[in-house]
């Protein structure tokens, strides 16, 4: 019985993380502005608005 339990377990945790591995087209795009607003060292307002824009 515990190992019907542990094997259970392992199966959920397995598919969870093949599901994180996949990015939403929203996510992919909140990747690639994060890093643009990174790269052009924006902070505060200016980069609120950037990412606004972005998106």
């Amino acid at each position: 019985m515990k190992y019907l339990v542990a094997a259970a377990m392992l199966s959920l945790l397995a598919s969870g993380y093949a599901g994180a591995a996949e990015k939403t087209a929203q996510q992919q795009k909140m990747t690639v502005c994060n890093q643009q607003a990174g790269e052009k060292a924006l902070k505060g307002d200016e980069r609120k608005t950037f990412m606004s824009s972005c998106l």
